[in-house]
């Protein structure tokens, strides 16, 4: 009899090993020499507070929740006889992506901006993911486990029901999800990257984020910017070639009522 593994099991685990498999790419990249397409001198992630190894681990913890999340969800929700939801057409797929594409990002605004304004949340919780000042890629889901669970694993079982896909779109929706969110973290500014062709969120705008000047803006992740245009934390910033190679993302100055509004 042949073993069949259902949409459930594999929309939980494809998205870990896509996770791995991307970063593990830009780790390989890395290592034949990006240094004219860095947004960082490598020498300055020696700033990074944890070593890689613990961040590896701690990936791996948020991970094992969001399998135990998302097992119970399926079990929930489940057809008990068994029965394999029929695919809608092609149209309604792409409606439901940019549906849970809406809907994750604007989960994940609120959410992440709260742990920022929130002085507890963000001591005891949010400021784990931010001890990396210089990001990479397989950094992206270092995040305090209660961090994953609210903005990760919360975010895309809102995603996944107010978008109405099935749990096959879903194998899809949460691994392109994660080629994202990956992304936003390499710290490079690779030419030809097809992600910054789509979408302005990217790599360098994200580490806007990541330094202490832009604490306070760009919390959008992972898609769009709309909401930081809309709520006025928005930051602009060139990219300009470094000295010595790479480039480096610059904020352009925000005048006072920019900055009140974002305060």
């Amino acid at each position: 009899m042949a073993f069949v593994v259902s949409d459930e099991l594999l929309g939980t685990f494809v998205p870990i090993a896509v996770y791995w498999l991307y970063s593990g790419l830009y780790v390989v990249l890395d290592g034949l020499g990006m240094d004219d397409y860095r947004l960082h001198p490598k020498g300055e992630e020696a700033r990074n507070i944890v070593s890689k190894w613990t961040v590896v681990r701690g990936v791996l913890v948020q991970q094992a929740f969001q399998i135990a999340v998302s097992l119970l969800l399926f079990t929930v929700l489940g057809d008990e006889n068994g029965i394999v939801r029929k695919q809608p057409s092609a149209l309604v797929i792409a409606l439901q992506f940019i549906i849970a594409m809406f809907v994750m990002d604007t989960w994940q605004y609120f959410m992440h901006r709260y742990m920022h304004i929130n002085k507890f949340l963000y001591k005891h919780v949010h400021s784990k993911h931010h001890t990396l000042v210089v990001p990479y890629a397989f950094g992206a889901l270092y995040n305090h486990p209660l961090e994953g669970l609210i903005l990760d694993t919360i975010g895309g079982a809102l995603s996944f029901l107010i978008s109405g896909m099935t749990p096959r779109t879903g194998i899809f929706f949460f691994s392109f999800a994660t080629i994202k969110t990956v992304d936003d973290h390499c710290g490079l500014w690779l030419p030809g990257n097809i992600l910054h062709v789509f979408f302005s969120n990217n790599s360098a705008y994200h580490d806007i984020h990541h330094q202490l000047y832009g604490n306070k803006y760009n919390f959008s992740q992972p898609f769009f910017v709309m909401w930081d245009k809309i709520l006025g934390t928005y930051m602009p910033y060139t990219l300009e070639t470094r000295k010595g190679g790479g480039f480096e993302a610059r904020p352009v100055k925000l005048n006072q009522a920019q900055q009140t509004k974002a305060d």
